[in-house]
């Protein structure tokens, strides 16, 4: 079934694009603001690979314009000398800002390089710190922490926390979350990830299936659905009911699957075959308290669970 329509929640105006900007990271508030950070394109070059806006890249450093929209409203923050090439964006408690890349090495005294940037209100970094290697997924919850899910090859690398697969962390980049042998299966690789209230939800997959797994950070108590989606990029969850999305990658469809949680599964009870405004690639998806957020191109659109 198609759908030519959906709620927008934001577009990158004509007027922006004329003036050079083009828009990069992204993410979703815990209040449902959308915040999108916007570099000049006379900063950026890119390959031929990968297709969309993710395939853009800049020499460093070089400088941004966060946008926060809610509702009609929309102000917009200069960041300046951004020294890495990031992976994410996440909004913190106070009106401060993460900055993350996906990646960390070793440096030769053997220390993690520091992938993550704290930023203040004003749009100046505050502090930088290491979440791990390997980073597809990345939220943040109510409170400030920061929630990460991990590829194969932080799994099967040396970093400790991207190895167990999924973490929690705070904003000094403090480790404060770990599985310890509470998932049905050691994950290989993390999908999107989405709030729900106090809870976070990291979607992965494993050679076991894929799973929808539920961190309450007061407690650090689990649960795990296994999901009828195969590899989600998009999900959001409200009470007992659910969405996730699958693209046609760099297309102008996806597939939106809505579900229920039964036990410890989320069963399947409709597909519908989206139509979106744009191409839609990956890091297209992030769900907050029902509603999922999806990236087609230069305009997000919302889809509630």
């Amino acid at each position: 079934m198609m759908f030519d329509e959906l709620p927008v929640a934001w577009r990158l105006s004509s007027k922006d694009v004329q003036a050079g900007w083009r828009a990069l990271w992204w993410t979703v508030g815990p209040d449902g603001e959308l915040a999108v950070m916007l570099v000049q394109r006379r900063y950026l070059s890119r390959g031929k690979y990968p297709r969309g806006w993710i395939g853009w890249r800049a020499e460093t450093p070089f400088d941004g314009e966060l946008v926060i929209a809610s509702g009609q409203e929309e102000r917009r923050i200069p960041v300046e000398g951004i020294d890495m090439w990031p992976s994410h964006l996440a909004l913190l408690p106070g009106s401060r800002f993460l900055l993350a890349s996906g990646r960390t090495h070793r440096d030769a005294a053997g220390a993690w390089w520091k992938n993550a940037v704290v930023y203040s209100p004003e749009g100046r970094p505050e502090g930088a710190f290491c979440l791990g290697d390997d980073i597809p997924a990345l939220v943040t919850d109510r409170s400030g922490g920061i929630w990460t899910a991990y590829g194969d090859e932080g799994i099967y690398g040396t970093h400790p926390e991207s190895a167990a697969g999924l973490a929690g962390w705070n904003t000094r980049g403090v480790a404060t979350w770990a599985p310890k042998g509470r998932l049905p299966d050691w994950p290989l690789e993390g999908c999107t990830a989405a709030t729900e209230g106090e809870s976070v939800w990291l979607v992965w997959y494993s050679p076991e299936g894929t799973f929808l797994t539920r961190i309450t950070p007061s407690t650090g108590e689990v649960a795990s659905y296994r999901s009828p989606v195969k590899v989600p990029d998009g999900f959001a969850v409200r009470g007992t009911r659910v969405v996730l999305t699958s693209r046609d990658h760099y297309q102008r469809r996806t597939t939106v699957t809505r579900a229920e949680l039964v036990g410890d599964v989320c069963v399947s009870i409709g597909q519908e075959r989206v139509r979106v405004p744009g191409r839609v690639v990956m890091h297209c998806g992030q769900g907050r308290d029902g509603t999922l957020f999806l990236r087609a191109g230069r305009t997000w659109v919302r889809i509630d669970a």
